[in-house]
């Protein structure tokens, strides 16, 4: 399994969210090690394991041992991701669950030891549907969410509850009153799995939140999305990855990264030499294509830009500019 990861945006979401309910911004950011900026490409991916110390620095400094319950409460999933909004343009909560599962990896891409991540399971007292992913316990929060921001979203669309039974692996966390208020039903903890019973006859409820014509439009954007996810999984993916956060500092080298990465620098350059790529093909592929990126939207200027894909040199930046595109990057037509 690859290094799970989540979306900047999610991750952003949950900053501040715990930023409304009293947490220092600074302190949140220097507990965690999650810089706030990431959160400007909210598809961008970062480490499950920065959400995770996130998410634990956040309880701590908002003293609300249920934050990830009341984030999931009050921040709907279209806030932040374009799952969301896919749901907002199905026909029914059947079509959004569909598309939740479909695309539930452009939230979260976690193990799920090759199953799907969520299932509807039909037995003999109902409908359940079924978290699958890996080593629940590790970080229940997630569960929580999870759970919660279906239930949340779900809630315009049915009269009637949603969820008739609530089971979990994890133990009773000390604030069932608030699964109570939220989902309507005692709990179940230290169950066998994550699964909620719930109502058939809301699959059939409409959803419609958005104009349909967006679905297909959607689509095709989430489907682009998790195929650059997909990519990032190859050894050039993670090598970018951990180049991005020291790419300002024009000071990674192989060896550097290799050590991010936990191998050695003739595992790293075996792994790339069988995608048919070398450490300085990648690093320098990946400034050609920010630094593009950052002129073409005017999001830097030339100056900023060559600092922020690692030239301290502006001339330096300009000739390798030159080289990747055959023009100056003040002239450039991008």
């Amino acid at each position: 399994m690859a290094e799970a990861t989540v979306a900047a945006g999610f991750a952003g979401g949950l900053f501040a969210f715990a930023v409304t309910k009293g947490a220092e911004p600074s302190a949140l950011s220097a507990a965690s090690g999650f810089d706030p900026a990431a959160a400007a490409e909210p598809d961008a991916r970062l480490p499950f394991a920065t959400y995770v110390a996130l998410m634990r620095s956040a309880k701590l400094l908002t003293a609300d041992a249920a934050l990830a319950l009341h984030f999931a409460e009050a921040v709907h999933i279209s806030n932040y991701s374009i799952v969301g909004l896919l749901g907002g343009a199905s026909e029914t909560i059947a079509e959004a669950m569909a598309q939740l599962n479909r695309f539930v990896r452009l939230v979260v891409d976690i193990d799920t030891g090759g199953a799907e991540r969520f299932v509807l399971e039909r037995c003999r007292d109902g409908l359940w549907f079924v978290d699958n992913r890996q080593n629940p316990n590790d970080f229940p929060e997630l569960t929580e969410s999870a759970f919660a921001q279906i239930v949340s979203a779900s809630r315009p669309h049915g009269a009637t509850a949603l969820v008739r039974a609530l089971h979990l692996t994890h133990a009773d966390p000390g604030y069932a009153d608030e699964y109570r208020r939220i989902f309507g039903v005692d709990p179940v903890f230290g169950s066998s799995r994550n699964a909620a019973r719930i109502d058939e006859a809301w699959l059939g409820n409409r959803v419609a939140g958005l104009p349909r014509y967006v679905f297909p439009l959607l689509s095709e954007r989430a489907e682009a999305l998790l195929r650059a996810l997909d990519q990032t999984r190859s050894t050039r993916g993670e090598v970018e990855r951990h180049i991005l956060p020291v790419l300002h500092s024009g000071n990674m080298s192989m060896d550097d990264i290799a050590g991010r990465m936990g191998i050695a620098r003739q595992t790293l350059y075996r792994r790339l030499k069988a995608e048919g790529v070398t450490f300085e093909a990648v690093l320098d592929d990946l400034r050609r294509r920010l630094a593009i990126d950052y002129l073409a939207s005017r999001k830097a200027s030339v100056s900023e830009t060559a600092y922020l894909v690692g030239y301290s040199d502006p001339s330096a930046f300009s000739r390798a500019f030159k080289r990747w595109t055959g023009a100056r990057p003040g002239s450039a037509k991008t």
